[in-house]
């Protein structure tokens, strides 16, 4: 069924790669008009030519609450208002454990993924309640949910979306603004291959293999792919969502709740879907 998104304006942070350009791709299939809100300006003006008219590409650093103001903008500017706000962009953050953790990584790490969310319900709001109200999407994570999904800081930054997905929830419900989370599992992402302080190549590199390896360690067969995570993204965008709100909603693949009983005790793990070296996983405060 197409069309599930005609006549809405969505703002999506990270848009010009990952998850963010596979729910940009799927937003626009369905109906919206997007303003794909990034840092990689090649990419984003790319997206402009390649869906002209549909798609507007907006330079947004999301530690900097003037360029998040100014994307908010850019979707009242170029289509008349906003519908939906996709809080997408992060990356891996400081890697350091308990033991190590610097105010500085602390504190860009924060910035980047619970600060910016924040900003981003704060500005988009105006624009919703012009608009009679709206839907927010913020990219949380499994990491979130359950400790040894991630590195220290990225864990407890989802932890903490989570909840201000929840509060902001219950505070604009009234407005008929609604608030989900997305806590998306082992997705193919060069997210992964950020935390590990590696280069692009190397990133993309590591998303292909995780693609390969991730199917045998979770209860559904398959690889997590960005268009899982755009799928929730644009349920929750819809109005099929309409009764929900306040809700971390979980695209994993089935791997946080365990083995199932029908594996042995050498099923490969989460861990075994990196496919890294000791050395590595220990970097990234994967150590045990």
């Amino acid at each position: 069924m197409a069309g599930r998104l005609d006549g809405k304006v969505a703002l999506i942070t990270g848009a010009a790669s990952g998850i963010g350009l596979g729910a940009l791709e799927l937003f626009v299939a369905e109906g919206a008009r997007v303003v794909a809100a990034d840092v990689q300006d090649d990419k984003g003006a790319a997206l402009e030519t390649r869906f002209k008219g549909q798609v507007k590409y907006a330079h947004c650093d999301v530690t900097r609450e003037p360029d998040i103001e100014a994307a908010v903008a850019a979707a009242q500017g170029a289509f008349g208002g906003l519908d939906v706000l996709f809080n997408n962009a992060g990356a891996g953050g400081e890697v350091a454990g308990v033991g190590a953790i610097t105010v500085e990584g602390w504190d860009r790490t924060f910035a980047l993924l619970v600060r910016a969310v924040a900003l981003g319900m704060k500005h988009a709001l105006p624009a919703m309640l012009a608009r009679g109200g709206g839907s927010v999407i913020n990219t949380a994570s499994i990491a979130g949910m359950q400790a040894g999904f991630g590195p220290y800081a990225y864990s407890v930054c989802k932890g903490a979306v989570i909840h201000m997905t929840r509060c902001a929830a219950a505070e604009l419900a009234r407005q008929k603004i609604r608030v989900n989370a997305i806590c998306p599992g082992v997705i193919a992402t060069s997210i992964i291959g950020n935390i590990f302080g590696m280069s692009v190549a190397q990133a993309d590199q590591l998303a292909a293999q995780v693609a390969s390896n991730a199917a045998a360690c979770q209860a559904i067969e398959k690889p997590g792919l960005p268009r899982d995570i755009a799928e929730a993204a644009l349920f929750l965008a819809s109005d099929a969502s309409a009764f929900v709100t306040g809700h971390a909603l979980v695209v994993d693949g089935g791997i946080t709740m365990g083995h199932p009983s029908s594996w042995d005790a050498d099923a490969p793990n989460f861990l075994g879907a990196l496919g890294l070296t000791p050395e590595q996983l220990q970097q990234a405060g994967y150590a045990r």
